[in-house]
């Protein structure tokens, strides 16, 4: 795995969302990124699970991480699309994602991720469309 230190600098900018949702880099293989996050009691629904806006919102940051860990320092990307699938319910406690790079072109790219509870089962994946940017 690659170190946060050698990774670009925007995936290691945690801002607020991420920080609610208990966002950790943990590295880049170079094919696939692998990040942690934490869900809290606070993020469960009615069932005691935990609600599916939270997961998606993880996916979301998994696979924006995963681009920007294929990407040199000089871009960026933004979702255009995020389809999700939600597997099993998920517990409170640590979840990890999984993300890697499908496709690429010289605007987009395809990311897909998966969700991982301390148990070791699939609980959700996505499928991100995002658009490269230029970093300002």
């Amino acid at each position: 795995m690659v170190a946060v230190g050698d990774m670009n600098d925007q995936s290691t900018d945690v801002p607020p969302g991420a920080q609610l949702l208990g966002r950790e880099w943990l590295g880049f293989d170079g094919e696939t990124a692998s990040i942690r996050f934490q869900a809290h009691a606070s993020f469960t629904n009615r069932h005691g699970t935990i609600q599916g806006g939270f997961l998606a919102a993880m996916l979301d940051s998994a696979t924006g991480l995963g681009a920007l860990a294929a990407l040199p320092s000089t871009q960026t990307v933004v979702t255009k699309s995020l389809n999700t699938r939600f597997l099993k319910a998920a517990s409170v406690g640590p979840i990890i994602a999984k993300a890697r790079v499908v496709s690429r072109t010289e605007r987009d790219m395809i990311v897909e991720a998966d969700l991982i509870d301390a148990q070791d089962v699939t609980v959700a994946k996505a499928t991100a469309e995002l658009r490269i940017l230029a970093k300002k």
